[in-house]
């Protein structure tokens, strides 16, 4: 369930306790005001016009309830910020772009490990700082059961922690209107067990051990496979791309069915997005195309 009320980390739960407190003090206040505006009408009270009436209501009331808030919020926002005393347990660049998420891992110099996209891996129960970067128009970064929201602005790093309770697979999207089919701008953040993380990232690390000509012909100035001539940059990289859950950011469960039809026709399936349908190539070249990076695992 993708709701900031099922919280599923530490900081998500900051959030949660503060929205069900924002909840029951705003009901409570309402409450009271259609309280006395009834009294005021059906059994008017002299003490209702007072001045001191006036000012400890729409004054004091106010000014004290708000500073109350402000106090009580610095805590989740700090949480959620990584402003915590435990070091990371990996740091992580998430640069979105239109329409699509770029995820670096970084090794402990802050230089590069591997990269992927559309999807995190962390580690179930350790903080992982994310440094989260805009490559064109203002973005937000936001996956509710495990923390709060980010912008991601345009020459600006801004900076998440997440950590999640226990294994699972949490979904997270663009919050800020992108243009185009910002709607079908989502990510998958799975956490796994310490060991299955690792077997993972070793994985991610080792090259493609082959190549495809008809790729290389037609796919290559766009996306990169590690171990082979393709190093494009303007889409996502595919060296491990069989192993990802989704395809074009969220839109497409991966399978080699859906994998045919987002290479043929991605802009039917996501209109507006920047990679153009293949229709016109023969089907055999498509085919070929699908099963070599089915086999990208």
């Amino acid at each position: 369930m993708q709701s900031l009320l099922n919280p599923l980390g530490p900081a998500a739960g900051e959030i949660a306790s503060l929205a069900w407190l924002l909840f029951a003090g705003g009901g409570a206040i309402l409450a009271l005001v259609v309280l006395l505006a009834l009294q005021a009408v059906f059994a008017p009270r002299a003490w209702l016009a007072r001045p001191w009436f006036v000012v400890a209501g729409g004054v004091v009331l106010p000014v004290a309830v708000l500073s109350a808030l402000l106090v009580y919020t610095v805590r989740p926002m700090r949480a959620m910020g990584g402003a915590d005393a435990r070091p990371a347990a990996l740091e992580i660049e998430v640069t979105a772009h239109q329409w699509w998420w770029r995820v670096r891992y970084l090794g402990s110099q802050g230089q590069i490990d591997f990269e992927t996209a559309n999807e995190i891996r962390i580690p179930a129960g350790m903080p992982v700082q994310v440094h989260l970067r805009s490559a064109d128009v203002i973005h937000s970064f936001w996956v509710p059961n495990l923390a709060g929201k980010v912008d991601m602005v345009p020459g600006r790093t801004t900076r998440i922690r997440l950590e999640a309770d226990n294994p699972g697979t949490f979904r997270g999207q663009c919050a800020e209107y992108c243009g185009g089919p910002h709607a079908r701008m989502a990510l998958y953040v799975i956490a796994e067990e310490g060991a299955r993380f690792e077997t993972w990232r070793i994985a991610q690390r080792t090259p493609a051990t082959r190549s495809n000509e008809v790729f290389a012909s037609r796919c290559a100035a766009c996306h990169a496979i590690r171990g082979t001539g393709a190093s494009g940059q303007l889409g996502p990289d595919l060296t491990h791309v069989a192993s990802r859950l989704s395809l074009g950011a969220g839109t497409l469960r991966n399978d080699a069915t859906t994998l045919s039809g987002w290479i043929a026709s991605g802009q039917h399936v996501k209109p507006g997005n920047l990679m153009p349908s293949f229709e016109h190539l023969p089907a055999r070249e498509l085919q070929s195309v699908a099963v070599y990076l089915s086999g990208l695992q």
